[in-house]
């Protein structure tokens, strides 16, 4: 498996440090438009339970609790964390409750089986400026990982015809499985780096999420890329991101 670049490469053709020899991106808003499917999920469903156990007057579910309290989380810590922002407990229930029961899995498995129908229903379209960034750490030599809280990753990689590009892959699965914990926690970005052989010193994160920027600059990466899907440039920032951009194309050098 690489671990570094190829001979004679150049940093600033990726918009990276010379000495990064890995790249770790988030998937669900870094490499794919699926984060604002995952958005429309919890919102369908964190409405119907406010309204069948918060009452007539609690507010709807907002972009900002999205941005706030589930962004990049894994899906459980999503639910407990929006809920507890709403002074609203669960008991966590078991992995395959029904999605009907009021439990911390059941509200999960609810959203989980929305957001799979609307993929289903959409399809899974990769940025394209994603895609040619790919391409050139490809080029580059860097080795290339994915580090997303979705159970779902290996499915949405394929079906956005990525995963001939990746290395190693962490997510909600491997997130249970080895019992780490979800961003903002660095675990899952430091497992990512060592499934690819390589050290943090030297690795760099690329995330649209509060949290998971949050969990790069934690885990001492040496390069941590927020990508401004959600009109947060300033939050990126405030929460650890040492560049941000619109778009990963805007690393390419052009020239």
């Amino acid at each position: 498996m690489p671990t570094g670049r190829r001979a004679g490469s150049v940093g600033p053709v990726i918009g990276l440090p010379d000495d990064v020899t890995a790249c770790l991106f988030d998937l669900d808003g870094v490499l794919t438009s699926t984060a604002a499917l995952h958005e429309i999920a919890w919102k369908q469903t964190f409405d119907e339970f406010l309204a069948a156990h918060a009452g007539p007057d609690e507010p709807e579910f907002s972009e900002r609790d999205y941005t706030a309290y589930v962004d990049g989380r894994p899906r459980a810590d999503g639910v407990r964390t929006f809920l507890a922002s709403r002074g609203i407990t669960l008991p966590e229930g078991l992995p395959n409750d029904d999605p009907e029961d009021p439990t911390v899995n059941g509200v999960g498995n609810r959203k989980n089986g929305l957001v799979l129908k609307i993929i289903e229903e959409r399809g899974v379209q990769p940025f394209p400026g994603s895609v040619a960034y790919l391409e050139a750490a490809h080029q580059a030599g860097l080795a290339i990982g994915v580090v997303t809280s979705s159970a779902n990753g290996a499915r949405v990689l394929d079906a956005a015809g990525l995963t001939r590009f990746v290395q190693a892959r962490i997510d909600g699965l491997t997130i249970g499985e080895r019992k780490l914990r979800g961003k903002p926690a660095p675990d899952s970005f430091l497992a990512g780096a060592a499934d690819l052989g390589a050290t943090p010193a030297t690795t760099a994160v690329f995330e649209d999420a509060l949290a998971g920027v949050k969990a790069g600059h934690d885990g001492g990466f040496r390069f941590v890329v927020g990508v401004n899907r959600a009109d947060q440039a300033e939050e990126l920032r405030a929460n650890g991101a040492d560049i941000v951009v619109l778009d990963l194309a805007e690393l390419l050098d052009e020239s």
